[in-house]
């Protein structure tokens, strides 16, 4: 089950996996009373590492609800990860009895408390408000940006194109603090098509994500038209990309930017499953062709396999003409899912921007309708948008800089 339906009041947002059904179904039942979890998933077996990370991402959760006693070998590996790859969230062990040996292994582990049956609602009490004093501790930071990624089920589709230009879209219409980041690792190709000399990429903010500071970022990203980038390396990498040095490149460009708009490679990759799951918009993008179509209805029920449900992306439809001979309503019975917005084949527009350099504006269809998108990310009327744009000067998108 996805959701359990609990009060939308409770105080901190939980996660609970629990093969012992018996055991959930006696912890879940003190809930009313003692008014701490909402129970955002319940998943009924120890799920891979991969799997929970996507989860985590998505659901976002103040603490992990833990059967600590089925398998402890599972359990201990699972509170291992969590606590390397998300350490701002909490781990509360839950067990069958009041076992010493239990507590102290499952603490040492990583976990934050230990609760046993019956859960009686004093101790629960007690162990709620150290969780709260944990919470408090860390919250309080900063605020933090939002993330957008596009991706796609086939590549060629143009979502290298959207994700710069709603980048540059949003930098236009609000003034804002913007980051276009390049994650294709094997063949991004941002840096070239905007004619910039990067001297770092994203791998160097993987290799020292531990480390990060501003002076260092600065070094990694070059401003082009008024927007942060941060490129893909220039000799593809193969290696498998470290999910907890990912979370914290993510999270530092949060903490940096208003916005952060990230090209993913196609979307069966892990870094874009990881990214996807944890961004606050996502976009899949197809074209109208009969592969891209074929290949964006897999995606879209593999990432409901995943536990990705379908309000966490939006589908958008790239190079649309009238000519193709399947409408959007045709689409999207075969996605079995909304299509969120389409974009013209506007190419001659598009042949401009490379060759002269020029900035992709509501002068021309293509145009008019990425505005859109970033208004609609933004959340801005249209004539909130117009006041906006006239507060703000931006450089050419692909200036020789």
């Amino acid at each position: 089950m996805e959701t359990s339906g609990m009060a939308s009041n409770l105080e901190m947002a939980a996660l609970l996996i629990a093969p012992d059904r018996g055991l959930a179904e006696q912890f879940l039942r003190t809930i009313p009373e003692t008014r701490a979890f909402q129970v955002l998933g319940d998943l009924k077996s120890y799920p891979h590492e991969q799997a929970l990370d996507i989860r985590l991402r998505q659901l976002k959760p103040d603490v992990v609800l833990l059967d600590v006693a089925t398998d402890p070998g599972a359990a201990a590996r699972l509170i291992r990860f969590i606590a390397a790859s998300r350490p701002d969230v909490q781990v509360v062990g839950l067990h069958t009895a009041n076992d010493p040996e239990a507590i102290l292994r499952t603490l040492r582990g990583g976990a934050s408390e230990f609760l046993h049956a019956p859960f009686e609602v004093a101790t629960q009490r007690e162990a709620i408000a150290r969780l709260e004093r944990l919470r408090a501790s860390v919250a309080g930071g900063p605020e933090r940006g939002s993330v957008a990624v596009f991706t796609s089920a086939k590549p060629g589709s143009g979502a290298s194109t959207l994700a710069t230009q709603t980048a540059f879209a949003l930098r236009r219409a609000t003034g804002k603090k913007i980051l276009l980041a390049d994650f294709d690792l094997m063949g991004g190709a941002i840096a070239f098509y905007l004619k910039l000399n990067p001297t770092g990429s994203l791998v160097d903010a993987l290799e020292s994500s531990g480390r990060m500071d501003a002076a260092f970022w600065s070094s990694l990203t070059v401003n082009s038209g008024g927007v942060d980038v941060l490129p893909a390396p220039e000799t593809p990498r193969t290696d498998p990309v470290d999910t907890a040095r990912l979370s914290d490149v993510l999270e530092y460009a949060r903490r940096s930017y208003d916005w952060v708009v990230v090209d993913l490679p196609s979307v069966f990759q892990q870094i874009s499953l990881l990214t996807l799951a944890d961004a606050e918009r996502a976009f899949l993008v197809t074209t109208s062709e009969l592969p891209s179509l074929h290949l964006t209805r897999k995606a879209v029920n593999m990432l409901a396999q995943l536990g990705i449900d379908k309000t966490r992306f939006q589908v958008v439809v790239n190079r649309m003409s009238k000519r193709d001979g399947i409408g959007q309503a045709d689409m999207e019975k075969v996605f079995n899912c909304p299509v969120h917005a389409s974009f013209p084949n506007d190419y001659f527009s598009l042949h401009r921007v490379v060759t002269h350099g020029q900035p992709l504006n509501g002068d021309c269809e293509l145009g008019r309708a990425i505005d859109r998108l970033a208004g609609k990310l933004w959340g801005a009327a249209p004539a909130e948008r117009r006041r906006a744009e006239s507060r703000v000067e931006v450089q050419p998108a692909l200036s020789q800089t």
